[in-house]
């Protein structure tokens, strides 16, 4: 009976709260002794304290009561929902060509020359570089944007040229009557070996002409892609001392063209003579298919066969409105100059 009693004074309390107004957390302060009390008293006690209260009483102690239990259920301390942090499935294409970053910006000047000597002493910082390029997933490339497939291909491209170079540094002339033709230091005397030269890339193996056969020249048809692949040449593109980005690409390959116009051994203008002279790049027998292709014009530049009409078009772009007006309105004579295949040695 004495639990009976403690009950029936909490009871009257929280109805008198309830009355008062009072807010739910003094109500539920309460709460641990209500409880108890409810769950130890028998059946038979219930019975006992309705009787004492009236019926209007007894409402309102159903009432409160069921808020009670409501409000300390609502009120439970659940474990707090763990957010786990969103781990992209793929590396960003941007994190992928900074991997390039650091061997470009320390091997290649602002003129595209390369510290070969320096870079031979680091050539297995170069292998691990390109092994770990090599491991793209397929799947993380499908993905990539195409102007990002094209920047992992040239970087691809132009460091594993880097990489058969040095293998075969410093160059010795396959013979003394070749040395004397080509000069010493001619990457001709290494041509075999270049042609040869396999690597791994997403578990394909690849040859340099078959990532040009392939990607540069069928799958993305963009004639610039040839001014950002290098020869290791004097006569090659420079060498950004950068990757390429797809973010940027555009603008990279723009500048890499200006870059290349700009130097003599690809183009210049003897008015006095009344030629204008081109990179051998410019031939059929090299990219000039391709530019041909892309940049064929029967509209301007009629004193030239298609090939060279293409390569003139293709270059107006990129020139000085002075050169690109001689060009238009002028009457001259295209001459292709020769390839100079010395190493580009910055060493």
């Amino acid at each position: 009976m004495g639990d009976i009693k403690v009950f029936l004074s909490l009871v009257e309390m929280v109805l008198c709260l309830w009355k008062c107004g009072k807010n739910s957390q003094q109500i539920i302060a309460f709460a641990p002794q209500f409880l108890m009390l409810t769950v130890t008293l028998p059946l038979a006690s219930y019975v006992i304290i309705f009787w004492k209260m009236n019926m209007a009483k007894s409402l309102v102690f159903l009432t409160v009561l069921l808020v009670v239990l409501l409000s300390i259920g609502g009120c439970s301390t659940a474990e707090p929902e763990v957010v786990e942090p969103h781990v992209p499935r793929f590396e960003s294409a941007v994190s992928f060509h900074d991997k390039c970053a650091d061997t470009l910006k320390t091997f290649v000047n602002s003129q595209g020359m390369v510290g070969y000597k320096r870079l031979k002493r680091q050539r297995d910082e170069l292998r691990l570089l390109l092994e770990e390029l090599g491991r793209l997933d397929p799947d993380a490339y499908k993905s990539w944007p195409k102007e990002d497939k094209i920047a992992y291909w040239i970087n691809t491209y132009n460091l594993q040229r880097l990489k058969v170079v040095i293998d075969n540094y410093p160059i010795t002339p396959s013979s003394q009557i070749l040395a004397s033709y080509w000069g010493p230091l001619n990457l001709r005397h290494i041509e075999g070996k270049i042609t040869a030269y396999r690597f791994p890339v997403m578990d394909e193996q690849f040859t340099f002409a078959r990532i040009e056969k392939r990607f540069f020249k069928e799958q993305f048809d963009d004639p610039r892609i040839f001014f950002a692949l290098t020869s290791a040449s004097l006569s090659s593109p420079p060498l950004r001392s950068e990757p390429y980005y797809g973010h940027k690409l555009n603008e990279q390959l723009d500048d890499q063209v200006r870059r290349f116009l700009s130097s003599p051994s690809a183009f210049r203008i003897d008015r006095a003579k009344k030629t204008v002279y081109l990179s051998a790049i410019f031939e059929v027998s090299s990219r000039g298919k391709e530019i041909g292709e892309k940049f064929a014009t029967d509209r301007k530049f009629k004193d030239h066969q298609p090939p060279t009409r293409a390569a003139l078009n293709f270059i107006s772009s990129y020139i000085s409105q002075n050169d690109k007006s001689f060009l238009e309105m002028g009457e001259y004579s295209v001459k292709y100059m020769k390839h100079d295949w010395t190493i580009n040695d910055g060493s």
